[in-house]
């Protein structure tokens, strides 16, 4: 079982801000420390992702989820839809207090960890939902809806077009970003724009992809 060594992560943590040029302060990194010491925590028991090692989490889901924080600088009310762990949810809301994130997941298990990330780290940014996206009603239509590695584009805008306010936009994380994927697209949405990321200390494709109303 891989070590939480607490120093070692802080370490990886500061240069990949740095390298990204985010400008997080000391209390935001330590609560993206501290995320990922309850992700690693509650893996054990929930399993909440695949990867194990949390040197391994730091980089797949944290610095992932940070390198997409950009592309989010306009938007002040995000939905992160199956949400799962947090990723991007959680790294949105600890980057940008100032905006408000909704996560929403059918995976009791994963809303119950949610609740508790919100909880223990006091991010009143945060609303967490227990349902299925379709079922889903808000009084306010959010300007950025959002996933990684959720579905199929086609299924993500379906399910989740009816919460999104006029001139909002989705954006999707994607691996590759499969060309077929993006024509599959139905009316009224296309993809505006195919965003490669470079996440510090990985080297695999990692893109974001951004569809508005056509």
């Amino acid at each position: 079982m891989a070590v939480f060594d607490r120093a070692a992560l802080a370490h990886v943590l500061k240069n990949g801000v740095e390298q990204l040029d985010l400008g997080l302060g000391e209390a935001q990194q330590e609560k993206l420390l501290d995320y990922l010491a309850l992700l690693n925590k509650w893996n054990k028991v929930y399993n909440l992702t695949a990867v194990r090692d949390p040197m391994e989490m730091m980089t797949l889901h944290v610095l992932d989820s940070l390198a997409a924080v950009p592309a989010f600088k306009d938007a002040q009310n995000v939905l992160d839809v199956g949400a799962g762990g947090g990723l991007p949810g959680v790294v949105l809301a600890i980057a940008r207090p100032d905006m408000k994130v909704s996560m929403i997941d059918i995976v009791h298990k994963k809303t119950a960890f949610l609740n508790q990330v919100k909880a223990e780290l006091e991010l009143g940014n945060v609303t967490v939902y227990t349902k299925k996206v379709q079922e889903l009603q808000v009084k306010t239509p959010y300007d950025v809806i959002t996933s990684r590695a959720f579905a199929d584009l086609s299924d993500f805008v379906n399910w989740s077009g009816h919460l999104l306010a006029e001139g909002g936009r989705f954006i999707a994380l994607k691996g590759t970003a499969p060309a077929e994927e993006r024509e599959r697209l139905p009316d009224p949405w296309k993809v505006n724009e195919l965003q490669p990321l470079q996440v510090p200390g990985l080297d695999a494709q990692r893109h974001l992809v951004f569809i508005g109303r056509a």
